[in-house]
Parts: C-alpha cells; sequence; structure tokens
C-alpha cells in the first residue's frame, strides 16, 4: 500500500499538468450533467415498519385522495380584549384569511372553527385547520406565501393571528454556515503553518471534493429519487475530512522538503506515509456512513451513502490532486509567510521544548495517574446520560418570537395542550361483520380512557368499511404521558377491535414522532455494533493489533457517553442553559445520537489512524515501545489539534443560532470532537500505549498469516527506497570510476 501511494504521489507531483487537466474535465463534466440532467428532489419521509407508518399506508389505499398523512397548518384567532371571536366582523374576518388559503395551491381541506366548534370556552380564541395535499417536505413556497399572506390579513384587520403545525416550517437548507467554518479553518491553518500557500492547499482540496461530491449528487436526480435534505451530511463531512486529509498531508510534505528531500520525492513519502493513514481513516469514515443501512430508515441511508461517496472523493483529491498542487506550489510551501508568523515544521521532533513535548513527558511519567484521571472525568460527565430521553421538537421548542411557538402557547391556553398533538385512531373493519358498531365501541371507550381529552366521531370511507376518529390527549405532543398514552391505546384498543373481527393502528403526527423515536433508539446498539465491529477489523489490518483497536473502540464509547451526558445536562437539565442561550428544555433529538456515532466516530478514527501510526512507524523503524510512543506523538499531536480545532470552531459556530435544534447538533457535535481528540486520542491513548509497552502491538501468530499486511507504517516503502538509493549510488559509481 505504501510503497503505491508512494509511486503514485510522485506521478501526480511529476505529472502534475496531466492531473490537473483530468480533475479540470471532471470538475467540468460532473458540473455539466449537474446543471443538464438534474432532476426534482423529492423528500418522502417513511419509517418502515413502525405501526405509524403501516396506518397512513392503509389510509392511503382505503382513503384515496384524501392524503391523510398531507402536511397541516393550524391558524389561531384570537379577539382584542373586550370582543369575542363570535362578534360578526371578526367572524367575517376568519372567513376571509381561510378563503384566501382555500383559493391557494395544494390545498386539502379548509376546517373553519364556527363550524366544527373550535372555540375556545370563554369565546376568545378560535382555531382552524388547514390539511394540504402534499407532505411537508413536498410543500412549495408558493403555498407558504399564500398561508403567511393570509395570516397578515387577519393582523391587518385586528386580530391577533398566528400559525403553527409543519407547514409553517420553512425548509432552510440556505448556505452560509460553511462559510464560517471556511473562514475559521483557514485562520488555523495559517497559524498552524505560518505560510498563506500551505494553508491555502488544504482548503482548495477540501472545497474541491465537495464540490465534486454535491454535483454528483445533483447528477444523480435525474435518474433517482434523492431527498433535497441527502446533501446536507455529505457537504458537512466532506469539507471537514477533505481539510483534514489534506492539512495530514501537507504537514508529512513539508516535513520531508525540510529536511531536504526534493519535491517530488517529498510529495511521493508524504503520501506513501501519511496518505496511507488518510486511506483507511477513510474507509472507517465510509464504514460508519454506510452502516446507517441498518438504521433502515430511506432518508438515513440515502444520506449515509451519499456522504459516505462524498469522503471517497475527499480521499481521491488528497491522493491525486494534492500532489499535484503541490507540485506547482514548488516551494512556496515553505515561503510566501503570514505576517507576525513563522514558518516551521510542525511534525519536528527537535528543538525546544514545547508544551507538547512537556505534556507527552507527563503521560509517559505517570500513565496510571493519567489513564484514571481520564477515565473518571469521561465517567463523570457520562452520568447524566442515564437519564437520556430521545424525542423529536415540535413547535414547543422553538423560540419564542416565532408564530409558531406562540400559536403553540395560544392553543395550550385557550384549548389545553393536548390539542397540539391530535392522534388518529383508524379502525380497519374490512373483514369485520359490523365495522360501524366496532368503531362505535372503539370511539366510546376513547372517551372513557384516562389521558384521553376528547375523542371524536368515527368518520367512514365510502365503502364504509375502514373509520377513523380523532383523539386529542389531554398532555403535549412532547410529554411522557402522551407516549404511555399511544403505547396503551395500542394494547387496549386493539383487544376491543379483535373482539368484533376489526384491526386497529394509531398514527398522527404525534405518534410518527414516537415511533421515529423508538425506533432510533432501537436501532442505536445494532448501527453502534455494526460500525464498531467493522471499524476494528480494519484497524487491525492497519496496526497488525489487537489492543490498539480494542483501545480506539474503548475510548470512543467513553467519549459518546461523555457527550450524551454534556447534551443530557445542557439541554434536559438545563445546566448552563443561558450561557449556550437555551430557551426551552426537553428531550434530546432522537435522529442525534445515531448521527453523532456516525460523524463522530469517522473523524475520532481520522485521528486515531494519523497519530498512532506515527507511532508505529518510529516502532517499526526501530525505536523501542516508549520512545516510539513519544517521539510519534510529537511528530503529529501538533497537526491532530490544529485539525480538531478546525472541527470544534465550525461546530461551535451553530451555538451562535437562535434554533435551540441547531444549537444541541453544535454542541454535542464540539464537545464529543474536543472530548476524543484531546482527552481520548492525545491523553488516553498515549497512557494505555505507555502502559502495555511493545505488546501494544502484538498480533497472533494465525492472525497475522491471515490478515493481508498493508504496510500502513511505511516498512515496505523504507526498504524500497533503500534498495532504490543502492542502486542509483552503484550506478553512480562505475560512472564516476570511467571518467
Amino acid at each position: 500500500m505504501a510503497t503505491f501511494l508512494y509511486r503514485l504521489g510522485r506521478f501526480a507531483y511529476r505529472s502534475r499538468r496531466l492531473v490537473g487537466l483530468i480533475w479540470l474535465a471532471i470538475v467540468v463534466g460532473i458540473g455539466t450533467a449537474a446543471a443538464t440532467l438534474s432532476g426534482p428532489t423529492s423528500d418522502s419521509f417513511s419509517i418502515p415498519g413502525t405501526e405509524s407508518q403501516e396506518a397512513f399506508d392503509l389510509l392511503d389505499e382505503r382513503f384515496p385522495g384524501a392524503s391523510m398523512d398531507g402536511a397541516e397548518a393550524r391558524l389561531v384567532f384570537v379577539a382584542p380584549d373586550g370582543e369575542t371571536m363570535d362578534d360578526p366582523a371578526n367572524v367575517a374576518t376568519v372567513e376571509q384569511v381561510l378563503g384566501e388559503i382555500e383559493a391557494g395551491p395544494q390545498v386539502a381541506s379548509v376546517l373553519n372553527p364556527f363550524d366544527i366548534d373550535l372555540v375556545s370556552e370563554d369565546r376568545s380564541t378560535a382555531l382552524a385547520q388547514v390539511s394540504y395535499a402534499v407532505d411537508f417536505f413536498e410543500l412549495d413556497e408558493a403555498t407558504r406565501e399564500v398561508l403567511f399572506e393570509a395570516v397578515d390579513t387577519g393582523r391587518d384587520a385586528g386580530l391577533t393571528v398566528e400559525a403553527g403545525g409543519e407547514a409553517t416550517v420553512e425548509e432552510d437548507f440556505e448556505g452560509g454556515s460553511e462559510m464560517v467554518g471556511i473562514l475559521i479553518a483557514a485562520v488555523v491553518l495559517i497559524i498552524t503553518f505560518g505560510s498563506l500557500a500551505a494553508a491555502g492547499m488544504p482548503l482548495i482540496t477540501g472545497i474541491t471534493g465537495v464540490m465534486v461530491g454535491i454535483m454528483g449528487i445533483t447528477a444523480a436526480t435525474g435518474f433517482m429519487e434523492i431527498g433535497e435534505t441527502t446533501p446536507i451530511l455529505a457537504m458537512m463531512l466532506g469539507l471537514a475530512v477533505g481539510i483534514d486529509y489534506a492539512l495530514f498531508i501537507v504537514s508529512r510534505y513539508r516535513h520531508e522538503l525540510m529536511t531536504g528531500k526534493p519535491g517530488d520525492e517529498a510529495a511521493g513519502r508524504a503520501i506513501g506515509t501519511a496518505g496511507s493513514a488518510v486511506v483507511f481513516a477513510g474507509l472507517t469514515v465510509m464504514i460508519a456512513l454506510v452502516g446507517l443501512i441498518v438504521v433502515n430508515i430511506p432518508m438515513l441511508t440515502e444520506m449515509g451513502l451519499a456522504a459516505a461517496l462524498t469522503v471517497g472523493i475527499a480521499v481521491l483529491v488528497a491522493l491525486t490532486l494534492l500532489p499535484a498542487l503541490l507540485g506547482f506550489a514548488g516551494d512556496r510551501v515553505l515561503r510566501w509567510r503570514f505576517p507576525g508568523l513563522k514558518i516551521r515544521d510542525v511534525e519536528d521532533d527537535a528543538g525546544k521544548p514545547t508544551l507538547g513535548r512537556r505534556y507527552i513527558g507527563v503521560i509517559t511519567r505517570r500513565p496510571i495517574a493519567v489513564l484514571t484521571l481520564v477515565v473518571l472525568g469521561l465517567g463523570v460527565l457520562a452520568l447524566p446520560a442515564t437519564s437520556l430521553r430521545l424525542g423529536l421538537p415540535d413547535d414547543g421548542n422553538m423560540p419564542m418570537e416565532t408564530t409558531q411557538r406562540k400559536a403553540y402557547d395560544l392553543v395550550a391556553d385557550g384549548f389545553g395542550p393536548g390539542y397540539n398533538g391530535q392522534l388518529i385512531v383508524v379502525v380497519d373493519g374490512a373483514e369485520s361483520q359490523n365495522p360501524q358498531g366496532v368503531a362505535a365501541q372503539v370511539a366510546e371507550a376513547l372517551n372513557g380512557t384516562d389521558g384521553v381529552a376528547f375523542a371524536a366521531e368515527p368518520e367512514f370511507n365510502d365503502a364504509g368499511d375502514t373509520a377513523v376518529i380523532g383523539v386529542v390527549p389531554t398532555t403535549g405532543p412532547a410529554s411522557e404521558e402522551t407516549e404511555d398514552l399511544v403505547q396503551a391505546l395500542r394494547a387496549d384498543l386493539r383487544e376491543i377491535a379483535e373482539q368484533g373481527g376489526a384491526a386497529l393502528v394509531v398514527t398522527g403526527g404525534t405518534a410518527v414522532f414516537i415511533d421515529f423515536t423508538d425506533k432510533m433508539g432501537d436501532a442505536m446498539l445494532p448501527y453502534l455494533s455494526v460500525v464498531v465491529g467493522l471499524s476494528i477489523i480494519l484497524l487491525m489490518l492497519v496496526f497488525r493489533s489487537v489492543i490498539v483497536p480494542l483501545k480506539a473502540a474503548i475510548g470512543f464509547l467513553l467519549t459518546m457517553a461523555a457527550t450524551f451526558g454534556t447534551i443530557v445536562a445542557v439541554f434536559q437539565w438545563g445546566w448552563l442553559k443561558d450561557i449556550f442561550g437555551v430557551e426551552q428544555t426537553g428531550p434530546i433529538i432522537s435522529m442525534l445520537p445515531i448521527f453523532l456515532i456516525g460523524v463522530i466516530f469517522g473523524l475520532a478514527m481520522d485521528y486515531q489512524v494519523f497519530l498512532v501510526t506515527r507511532m508505529r512507524e518510529e516502532y517499526v523503524h526501530g525505536r523501542n515501545a516508549i520512545d516510539a510512543v513519544t517521539v510519534g506523538y510529537r511528530h503529529g499531536s501538533r497537526v491532530v489539534a490544529a485539525a480538531a480545532l478546525i472541527m470544534i470552531s465550525v461546530f461551535f459556530g451553530f451555538v451562535l443560532g437562535d434554533d435551540d435544534i441547531i444549537t444541541q447538533i453544535g454542541v454535542a457535535l464540539a464537545a464529543a470532537i474536543a472530548f476524543d481528540a484531546f482527552v481520548v486520542r492525545m491523553t488516553l491513548v498515549p497512557a494505555v500505549l505507555t502502559l502495555v509497552g511493545s505488546k501494544a502491538w502484538w498480533l497472533p501468530k494465525w492472525l497475522d498469516r491471515v490478515l493481508p499486511n498493508v504496510d500502513v507504517e511505511g516498512e515496505k516503502l523504507a526498504r524500497y527506497l533503500e534498495e532504490r538509493d543502492r542502486q542509483e549510488q552503484a550506478t553512480k559509481e562505475p560512472a564516476a570510476v570511467s571518467h
């Protein structure tokens, strides 16, 4: 592997014009395909294997054209002080507002509050329901504009009008945060290298890889259904690993230049050594992303595969385009100094004592104390994770100033919190002798169930064999009581329906959220097992060791536990919530744990592979186990620290937003990278390797024979270079004698 990559790096450096033209052709070709072949995106959200999804499938079959799973909006009208909603002028305003909405596109039905008696007891508040013929992801922007313009009409007439529901949430996937991340990355790279040319290389290659990946995904929409949200994870991870991989290779290239190697030789050695680490780090990330298939949610599977493809492209860019760009730059990566900064070799092991040298000295002198402190510290941080509660955000988690949050609070005040999370009970009486009678029994039982505020009369389809019953809980959609109610209804009411020869399912937006959360929770352990298991095998190939992969996996589990504990403490318990601007505590986003596992495992293994590969490289090349840890750490720690700081800064930028959901994601990602890079990889790992000594690189002989030797540490490359140098020297000596 290392020898092949060495040759690839030299070829790309020497044939830089050819390689540059090939990549230019790829960018132009894929860009043209994206512009000419792309089709519309379509995010049809489905959760196979859940009761709520089965119910929607049944409703689509029995109520054709009704779009029972379409997006909804709730409009809350509040009369001015001293008036009621029954006043003729206010009634006329409500009808005007609803008329404007009904005349708009994609509307399936509009329920007037005066027709269905959705007016509060004090007659001050009215609640209208709008159903759309398409789901949230297929709503047009023009549809939302009509909705909000109608809301403004009601406000102009003197009423308080607020709108909630999924139809009011705009899909805000516009760029901007990635530009902030790129700027932060540029600053860290300039400080790390001191050279504008060296700092620019990771940025150019990182952006190029993301461009190719995103344009490829866009072109693919012309041939297959791809969701609008799919490029998000691909862009974030592609940019992150693209910059990191190039940072690793450029730092090694500069190190080789500073030791006197010519440019092509330095590029070859950098790709052969750091490039080998990049290949296996990239494979680990791709395993984590492809593993999302285990969750069996089409949207997540699609996002994982697209992101894995983008990471693969980032690896190819780092191995081919980067050495070509280094060829164009020449020794400028050691010049073009940024004012006020020194150009230095970030992998230099000589010179005056630095913080890194002192830090690794403490670790190797006191490994047991350091290991104990790290494990205890992460364990304490992980304690709140025992109270982890997953859920999906609703309008009650929106910022206080938004119309969705205002509508949520007005509905809860005027009608009760359960009106914000209504349920749908579907009675399938196709096999029953008396479907109407069974549905009536179910409705009667519903109205006598604790936790149910109101159950509507059954509504039947044209065939009269399927009934829909609307149910209003007494508690809000995000409460544990509502979750318990859904489970109770599914257990108790199903018995009543089955006694009459019918089937029963419970669905609705709240039930979908509950099922999604359960599905994510159930998938977490299998997903973690697949990702960690496959990666242990891959790391065994890389390090020819049993202990190092196991240590890497255990360290990652400690990172995850501490991260989950942190987000529970902040977002469930409310610790430090004022610092992070958290307005509303509540459950952790149900998709966040699996999202974190995939993203952080990939990035963590980047740091693991790069840092420990340098240690193994030193060990294989003759140093004793402790010296190998020390020297390898001093070579790689500053590069890993720079890469981690870039990621932390980028992710922490999300915390500055007003959205609690985005803040939750930003805090989780930043905390996880900080724990894993600085506490686990740069502290716990060298402490463990110091304790076990040469046993860290032990592999059973039978397993050593079975596993292919990929030579990531460059031992075969070193022998190849020595043999080549001897042959070149032997060729020169006879020529010199004859002369």
